[in-house]
């Protein structure tokens, strides 16, 4: 693959960051992409149905997960077990990438200390 077919599809949204982030984990269904989601994040993130399945759909589309069994469908869409494709995962540690050098500035800046940092003029000679 490509790396600027990857560096096309970032950012992600976040709730498609987090199905890749859990079905890199394993393969999952989507309660389960659901529970696993909220757990990692302290329940901070939850994902609705709605948008779960049309996060899902959207990675479908892109061609990033795939269903485990390429057999038939379930009848029942959330009995469906998906998987992340090599593409996906590439999409997704360009985007792990991508939040780790915003963390970085963030961190620089002041914003992730237990003490708020001084703040710097721009131009300024220290």
């Amino acid at each position: 693959m490509e790396r600027d077919d990857v560096a096309e599809l970032v950012p992600l949204t976040p709730a498609v960051f987090h199905i890749l982030l859990v079905l890199a984990g394993g393969d999952a269904h989507g309660y389960a992409i659901m529970q696993e989601v909220e757990r990692v994040t302290g329940g901070q993130m939850r994902l609705g149905p709605g948008t779960l399945y049309r996060s899902i759909y959207q990675l479908l589309d892109a061609k990033l997960i795939a269903p485990a069994d390429e057999g038939a469908p379930p009848a029942d869409e959330r009995r469906c077990v998906y998987r992340i494709l090599p593409r996906g995962l590439a999409v997704a540690r360009a985007e792990a990438a991508r939040l780790a050098n915003l963390v970085r500035a963030a961190r620089s800046r002041g914003l992730l200390e237990t003490k708020p940092a001084r703040p710097q003029r721009r131009g300024a000679v220290s």
